[in-house]
């Protein structure tokens, strides 16, 4: 009886923890590079059930309960045994802002903070005081050469990550009076966005903000795989409202099925104890 209501507690407070997770989702469903959790779960370990010959003696040989008849396998419960990401590319969106970047394929923008290096695909940065590319927190966009400065008018960056400057689209329109075409400063590649991807991506840990730092487990940063730096796109978030909607009333209804069962054991256990006992 006892059996029953652990089991059904268990239900749910599983059933709470994927309800936090399914919130968290429709929280974030405008972040821009957000990725959705899902809750995994897994029993607890079964129970073997055995039962005593038919003159009613169970037979207990020294240290060991083998041969008595095996009558099958009891389920105690379900527990959380993880919160998993899912990485997979969410929809791109045109802003035309130029510094707006969205990744069309793996891996992960490198982002200094005072924590280290955090990785991200939120591609909304900026241009701070001091020209160098930040996300709207202050971290600087890290390239290959280190942090990235550039001036708002005067750089676009390829499908490659390169960073193309031309000095001569900043100047003012009297500096340019008398320069022949061969005055002109020709574009340059000052640096490269430095774009990372992992072995294991399911054991990054999220750090808020589209943030994520690397573990033990994730393994250290690789070279991506396959990918485009698309500038004057974002990426949204690869969250499904509707099919967020539709797990939280999953989740309610099974949270109460539960509850259900507890009440009902509950019930049955006080019948027991108060009726038949007397």
């Amino acid at each position: 009886m006892l059996r029953g209501i652990y089991t059904g507690v268990a239900g749910m407070m599983a059933q709470e923890a994927r309800m936090d997770v399914i919130s968290n989702n429709l929280a974030n469903a405008d972040k821009t590079g957000y990725k959705r959790d899902e809750t995994i779960f897994k029993a607890f370990p079964d129970m073997i059930i055995r039962r005593a010959n038919d003159n009613g003696l169970g037979i207990t040989p020294a240290g060991s309960y083998d041969t008595m008849p095996f009558v099958g396998k009891l389920g105690t419960g379900v527990e959380v045994n993880e919160v998993f990401t899912q990485f997979h590319q969410g929809s791109l969106q045109r802003t035309e802002s130029k510094f707006d970047f969205a990744l069309d394929g793996q891996g992960f923008f490198v982002v200094a903070t005072e924590r280290g290096e955090r990785y991200t695909r939120n591609g909304s940065f900026t241009r701070n005081q001091d020209g160098v590319l930040v996300t709207h927190n202050g971290n600087p966009v890290l390239g290959e050469n280190g942090i990235i400065r550039v001036q708002d008018n005067n750089f676009i960056i390829n499908e490659r990550g390169e960073v193309i400057v031309n000095n001569a689209l900043s100047r003012e329109p009297r500096d340019t009076v008398g320069l022949t075409d061969n005055a002109w400063e020709q574009p340059q590649v000052v640096d490269r966005l430095r774009v990372v991807d992992f072995e294991h991506l399911r054991h990054l840990k999220k750090e808020g903000d589209s943030m994520y730092r690397e573990t033990q487990e994730s393994g250290p940063p690789l070279p991506p795989g396959q990918y485009k730096v698309l500038q004057g796109f974002l990426e949204k978030s690869n969250i499904n409202v509707v099919r967020e909607m539709v797990n939280m009333i999953e989740v309610q209804r099974s949270y109460e099925a539960n509850q259900k069962t507890v009440t009902t054991h509950d019930q049955t256990l006080g019948r027991l104890i108060n009726e038949v006992g007397r």
